[in-house]
This record gives C-alpha cells, sequence and structure tokens, in this order.
C-alpha cells in the first residue's frame, strides 16, 4: 500500500515535533517535507532526529511550495497569515491541507474558503476526539436547556506563550452552544466583563480566558440555572492528542474532493 506523504510546517516547533512523531507512529503515513521560517536556527536539521524519532532523511527546509509539491497533503498549526499562503500552496497542488491554526479572522477565512475549490481542506480549533465530541454534548445540551432557564458560560486556560484568546477551541464549543440554541454566536457572544457591567443579558454566551504556566489546554462549559449548574469539560494534558487527530485527518481526507470539512466530518459526528 502506498504510505501518504505528509509535509509539517512550523516542523521545529512544539506542536510541528509533536506532529512529526505522530506520523512516525502511523504506518500508512510517511514525513516527507519539514518547513521553518527562513531566521529559524534549526534549517538544515534532520525533522525526525529534532523530534526525538530518529533520523527521518527529511530536512527542514524554508520553501514550502516546493515542499507541497511534492506531497499528499500539509499539516499546518502555524499562523493565521502563513496558513492563508499554505492554504493557496495546497490549492495549486491539489493536496489535502489540514488546518489547526487558530485566531483566524475573516479575511483569513475568505482566503482558505477560496482555496478550497481546489485544495481538500479540513478545518478545526481543536483536533482532538475528546473536544470533537464534548462540542456535539455541549450543542444538544444548549438545544435541551432554554435560554430563560440556563445560562451558558465558556472557560478555557491555556500556557502563557499562547497569543489568541479566546482559543479556537473555546470558541469551536461557544459555536457549537450557539447552534444549539439557533441564534449567531458573533451577536451573543461576550467577551468580555469589567466594572459596572450591569445583569447578564439573556441568551448571550460568556467567554472567560485564563493564560499560565504550562497548561496545554483545559475547557469547560458551564450552564447555569436556578439551583443547579451542569459543567461539561475536557483537559488536555499532552500536545499529542491534537497530533494524532491532524494524522487520523489527512489519512481521511486523502483522496475526496475539494471543500472545507471538519473534525466532525472525520469522526462521523457530523
Amino acid at each position: 500500500m502506498t504510505k501518504m506523504k505528509l509535509v509539517v510546517m512550523g516542523a521545529a516547533g512544539r506542536m510541528g515535533q509533536s506532529l512529526v512523531r505522530a506520523i512516525a507512529e502511523v504506518t500508512d503515513a510517511e514525513l516527507c517535507g519539514a518547513v521553518e521560517r527562513p531566521d529559524s536556527p534549526h534549517l538544515g536539521e534532520d525533522a525526525g532526529t529534532l523530534a526525538g524519532t530518529g533520523a527521518s532523511g527529511v530536512v527542514i527546509g524554508d520553501d514550502p511550495l516546493v515542499a507541497i509539491a511534492a506531497a499528499d497533503g500539509v499539516l499546518d498549526f502555524t499562523s493565521p497569515d502563513n496558513s492563508v499562503t499554505v492554504a493557496s500552496y495546497a490549492a495549486q497542488a491539489r493536496v489535502v491541507h489540514i488546518l489547526g491554526t487558530t485566531g483566524l479572522d475573516i479575511q483569513h477565512d475568505k482566503a482558505i474558503t477560496a482555496a478550497a475549490r481546489h485544495a481538500t481542506i479540513v478545518k478545526s480549533g481543536n483536533m482532538s476526539l475528546g473536544v470533537n465530541l464534548l462540542a456535539v454534548l455541549v450543542e444538544n445540551a444548549a438545544r435541551a436547556l432554554e435560554a430563560a432557564d440556563f445560562d451558558i458560560e465558556v472557560l478555557e486556560m491555556h500556557h502563557r506563550h499562547k497569543v489568541d484568546a479566546p482559543s479556537g477551541t473555546a470558541l469551536l464549543l461557544g459555536q457549537a452552544a450557539a447552534t444549539g440554541r439557533g441564534i449567531k454566536l458573533a451577536d451573543n457572544s461576550v467577551r468580555m466583563r469589567d466594572g459596572h457591567t450591569g445583569p447578564r443579558a439573556e441568551g448571550t454566551i460568556g467567554f472567560a480566558t485564563l493564560r499560565g504556566g504550562s497548561v496545554v489546554g483545559e475547557h469547560s462549559v458551564i450552564l447555569a440555572g436556578t439551583g443547579e449548574k451542569i459543567t461539561l469539560s475536557h483537559s488536555a494534558g499532552d500536545r499529542s492528542i491534537f497530533a494524532r487527530g491532524a494524522v487520523r485527518a489527512a489519512l481521511w481526507a486523502n483522496g475526496r474532493k475539494p471543500g472545507i470539512y471538519s473534525m466532525r466530518d472525520v469522526l462521523g459526528l457530523a
């Protein structure tokens, strides 16, 4: 059986190394490219050796177009602007793009949607099985419990180095709650409370963000009613859960028609 050839963007970073290790764990995919910034001190190093899986024969370079052109798919957990560029390269090469980058804005999403005319893109704020199952539970709970009776709050905590807030996972869970309630998240989310805010507006979805230490990711969705509270939560102890999910998504997407898919599609939860 022919192995799926995968490129890892940001291969020298923490998530990039996790992706390299995840690829090494499966039998039906192989690392064929590793890309870093032009100023990375790790250019020229063996990606497998750096990730601790042993020499892979894949040297870390700085030209994503060349790497993607020789691949079947690309795993990308980098930055919004860079991910737009990667999506365009994936469209040119007509390959799979696994997009785990968070912090995307409307313009980024428009560019990625355009690229999906020719690239098969799996896009998710979180690639883990547990979080995507949690999103389904949140959607169902929000649908079952009316806004007049239960308020919804999304609480998340990540390590001190995370640069975007709320996290992509928090937004994914907030969107699940909004879908369950049949409302638009953009029109009903509350991102900050400070000073004399007045009473909580009925039907809104609140977000609270914590940052500190080395926390990989903790998320809770609280449905608070009068005299009772329901908490649905997920705790990530290791980045490998996201990396394994990304590789699984790549294998699932290989050979599928262009378009934008989610992890719910990959996991059969859609």
